[in-house]
């Protein structure tokens, strides 16, 4: 049963334009449309989501608005065969917390085709741990995989190590057996991505190049990059041949200064990642993946926990850089 009301993080514009946030009560009924109503047990907060709640242009569309790209809960109504009522759930990207009301909510309705049952062994709690953050990091190793990037291929290179993306793509690669040298601009992270499997810790400036050189000293085997700019630039001159390196993210600048000489004379691969829109086949395999093999000891360590009530001060804090690992949002 559905109710008529429920509690979100409701952003707003006045017709000053000012953009205000708080804990609301809406009616169920000005949910967008969808086929699917989840009762939400858990969400977690990325970048985008502070974005969202501060009104950003490039996230939201129109106002009030609820942001929230990630969702886990259990099936309350359901139009669709695929997706059975008391289901446990999780949704994550799309155009959820976007373009749409996402999941700082009690409830979402949603298109059947954005579900995924939630994997055997995984708990809602577990599956907001990792959120799109830990999907696109699954997505980062499976693309290394795919180009076959082995743990005896040499080190690999994780940039904003200690952030959500990073901090998942730590533990994973580490429990794969690959050597994993962590980049952090934040000394106080360093025991904190030891405790992950990092192998070796890299400060910012050791991976930022400003001497101009096409091409660098071949390093690494690849990496997962969430930082983009001239990070990502001093590392791909640094690849050795035939490595692939993820890119998923902008942090340090949506600017790529390379020539094509890494490409041409190492043959190497820049793997783009985007989890938004993944298909939902790789979606679904992924997050076995994450359950299964994948599966980090000690996954709760990369979390903390707030409920809906006090998401201003961590939306501030990830703005602001000051996020270790991963944050999850308690409905209930």
């Amino acid at each position: 049963m559905v109710p008529e009301k429920f509690k979100c993080y409701l952003v707003d514009k006045d017709a000053s334009g000012r953009v205000s946030a708080r804990v609301a009560d809406v009616a169920t009924a000005d949910l967008p449309p969808g086929d699917v109503v989840v009762r939400l047990a858990y969400s977690s907060l990325n970048y985008k989501d502070a974005l969202a709640a501060n009104g950003h242009p490039g996230v939201v569309k129109r106002f009030p608005h609820v942001p929230g790209v990630d969702a886990a809960g259990t099936v309350v109504e359901s139009g669709a065969d695929e997706v059975l009522c008391d289901d446990p759930v999780l949704v994550t990207g799309f155009d959820m917390g976007a373009g749409r009301w996402g999941g700082f909510a009690q409830y979402v309705r949603v298109p059947h085709d954005w579900v995924v049952h939630l994997p055997p062994g995984l708990s809602l709690r577990d599956s907001m741990i990792y959120g799109s953050a830990g999907l696109t990091a699954g997505l980062c190793v499976d693309a290394l995989q795919r180009h076959d990037v082995q743990p005896e291929s040499g080190p690999i290179v994780v940039t904003g190590a200690s952030g959500g993306v990073g901090s998942v793509a730590v533990a994973i690669l580490a429990k794969l057996g690959y050597h994993v040298a962590a980049v952090t601009g934040k000394p106080s992270a360093h025991d904190f991505l030891r405790s992950l499997g990092a192998a070796e810790i890299l400060s910012r400036d050791e991976v930022d190049d400003r001497s101009g050189r096409p091409m660098l000293a071949g390093r690494w085997a690849g990496g997962v990059d969430t930082v983009g700019g001239n990070i990502l630039g001093t590392i791909l001159r640094a690849v050795r041949h035939s490595g692939c390196m993820t890119a998923c993210g902008l942090a340090g600048g949506n600017d790529l200064p390379i020539t094509v000489f890494p490409f041409i004379l190492r043959g190497i691969t820049l793997a783009g990642i985007d989890t938004a829109w993944v298909p939902l086949a790789l979606r679904r395999e992924i997050w076995e993946r994450l359950t299964g093999p994948w599966c980090p000891a000690g996954l709760a360590s990369i979390a903390q926990f707030t409920a809906l009530e006090n998401m201003a001060a961590p939306i501030v804090d990830i703005l602001a850089g000051r996020i270790q690992g991963r944050v999850v949002v308690e409905m209930e």
